[in-house]
């Protein structure tokens, strides 16, 4: 089974990006996952970010990452593609008097700043939205000051291709601005290819309720029932991943693999 990403151009993927999160931005502002999942105080505890540090967050979409830093750095740059999110980040800056806090449209594969401007950039959740990964780290690494830090957490799949490539089709039906979750051992590549050493790496499980992974999304009544029953009834090795329980769309419940990468400079 192939291992491709949907072949779609840049400029439509990033598009799709731009509407689908500028539809659902409000749910990403209340979103418990995005605002407190485990891995961002976990971020905070490997990173030991330093009060003097210039840092940046990639996709910061409501800001939840970059407000978590902003107390332990001196300034932080919230971007995101979609301007209704940097517009939402601002805003909740502003209410939560974050005045270290800047935010600015940005793409992640593009980055409108400087070389060695940084010394900690983020991204938290988001990267499987981004159509050239690689680009992306090569980026990070180029806005990073040497030894500066890169901290990453995304949505990651096992090295089984199938496996692999049966969730993110699944996961795009629900999100069409979903590109491909990729494996640890892909992003660590993707790292060491961009110049960058990485000094941590783990995993861990994240319980995901199914109404809450389809209203986050809003998506359309008619097509939950199917991809319930693609959850229920999926293979066993795709089962043994993704780990469902219950039978119903307002009780059944999956595992999603968080991974964590930690990578400095060089």
């Amino acid at each position: 089974m192939s291992h491709e990403p949907p072949n779609v151009t840049d400029a439509v993927a990033k598009d799709v990006n731009r509407r689908q999160f500028g539809a659902n931005a409000s749910n990403y502002a209340t979103s418990v996952v995005h605002a407190k999942g485990a891995s961002l105080a976990r971020l905070v505890e490997l990173v030991e970010p330093q009060s003097d540090w210039a840092a940046l967050d990639v996709a910061s979409a409501a800001g939840h990452t970059a407000f978590t830093f902003a107390p332990h750095v001196a300034s932080v740059v919230a971007t995101d593609l979609t301007p209704e999110m940097v517009a939402l980040a601002s805003d909740r800056a502003n209410e939560l008097g974050l005045d270290n806090v800047t935010t600015q449209i940005a793409d992640a594969e593009s980055l409108p700043f400087d070389d060695d401007t940084f010394d900690l950039v983020t991204c938290r959740i988001a990267p499987h939205h981004f159509p050239n990964p690689d680009t992306f780290v090569s980026e990070v690494a180029r806005v990073l000051r040497p030894a500066g830090v890169f901290a990453m957490v995304d949505n990651v799949v096992p090295d089984d291709a199938a496996v692999a490539q049966t969730y993110n089709d699944w996961e795009r039906r629900r999100d069409p601005s979903h590109i491909e979750a990729l494996s640890m051992d892909r992003w660590e590549a993707f790292c060491r290819a961009a110049g960058m050493s990485v000094t941590h790496a783990e995993t861990a499980p994240k319980r995901m309720g199914f109404q809450f992974w389809v209203d986050n999304m809003s998506v359309p009544e008619n097509e939950r029932p199917g991809l319930l029953h693609d959850l229920l009834n999926a293979s066993d090795d795709v089962r043994a991943f993704l780990q469902p329980s219950g039978d119903a769309i307002d009780n059944a419940e999956f595992v999603l693999t968080e991974g964590l990468i930690v990578a400095a400079n060089s």
